[in-house]
């Protein structure tokens, strides 16, 4: 039975990545966004609710380890093993000006989260701070593309009588591209909920602890939507929404995932990931800036490499379990 929630959560999950890439990528041409700003928007946020569900849960039942585990593990998971599954399947060109737009609030959301971390408590005044870092996030990057969209416009000139036709098309194919990406949430929220219990209660029957079970199997699982959407998008060359799609579901994982649940509920934090586990996260995160800005692309021997970095973390935490 826990082999086949597995596997039904699998199915889901890439069937969910696939109609959610297709819609995205669909609407960031009708939207005059680009790829990128739809991947840390629509894509981010929708694959980042596995692990709101998750943290919420675990907060609730007393499971610290698995809450934090959760966030911490599913921000390494995306740097390391996402975007080099992505750069290893194609590699792919970064826009220098988004990295460091983007890039840098994830490294600056890690080191804070860090820095509340080491207090031993996130605490609801702490989450508050981060839901609203959020807001003003998303605000800002939606004025910012709406700013370049209207440059667009007024270059171009008004539109055209004829071109009012074509708009109406548009309009519906606009609300059939919004139901894939809203089906396509949906397939990997339940994939990942399959996954996730199947993990977890596949894993408890080892005797393995909160903090491994959260940095590993639950931030892997829930990790898994953000897996499935970037291959898929890597594979129809919409490498774009992958960065993007890390770039944003970190930033979402800190401000709005750890946010969220510390305001429903404080969260104590386990010394032995604030030595271990946060520092790496926050080092990924550099890496993975300076990667992507050096050169302005993240090159398929790049992604092999992050790819080995992954490996050699999981094998860090096991390793201590034994």
């Amino acid at each position: 039975m826990l082999f086949l929630e597995i596997a039904i959560g699998v199915v889901g999950l890439l069937a969910g990545g696939e109609l959610l890439v297709r819609g995205a990528s669909r609407l960031a041409v009708k939207l005059g966004m680009s790829p990128l700003v739809v991947g840390v928007t629509i894509v981010g946020f929708g694959t980042s609710v596995p692990e709101l569900v998750t943290c919420l849960e675990a907060a609730w039942r007393g499971a610290p380890g698995i809450a934090i585990g959760n966030i911490v593990g599913s921000n390494i998971a995306n740097i390391l093993l996402i975007l080099g599954v992505a750069a290893a399947i194609r590699p792919f060109v970064c826009s220098r000006a988004a990295v460091v737009r983007d890039g840098g609030l994830v490294i600056g959301t890690a080191i804070l989260f860090t820095l509340f971390a080491m207090t031993g408590e996130l605490e609801r005044w702490m989450g508050g701070l981060f839901v609203t870092g959020l807001v003003v996030y998303l605000a800002w990057l939606y004025r910012s593309e709406r700013a370049g969209a209207c440059e667009h416009v007024d270059a171009g000139g008004a539109m055209a009588i004829g071109d009012e036709d074509e708009a109406t098309q548009n309009g519906g194919r606009s609300l059939r591209d919004i139901g894939l990406v809203v089906v396509g949430i949906g397939l990997v929220i339940g994939g990942a909920n399959f996954l996730v219990d199947g993990s977890v209660e596949l894993a408890r029957m080892f005797d393995i602890s909160e903090d491994v079970i959260g940095l590993s199997l639950v931030a892997l699982g829930t990790s898994l939507p953000e897996l499935a959407t970037s291959m898929i998008a890597a594979f129809r060359k919409h490498s774009e929404i992958a960065l993007g799609n890390v770039l944003g579901s970190n930033v979402y994982n800190v401000l709005g995932i750890g946010g969220i649940t510390a305001l429903v509920h404080p969260i104590p934090v386990s010394q032995d990931m604030l030595r271990v586990d946060f520092p790496i996260m926050v080092a990924v995160s550099v890496a993975m800036v300076l990667m992507a800005r050096s050169r302005g692309r993240l090159s398929r021997t790049e992604g092999f490499l992050l790819l080995g970095a992954y490996v050699v973390y999981i094998g860090m935490l096991y390793r201590g379990v034994a």
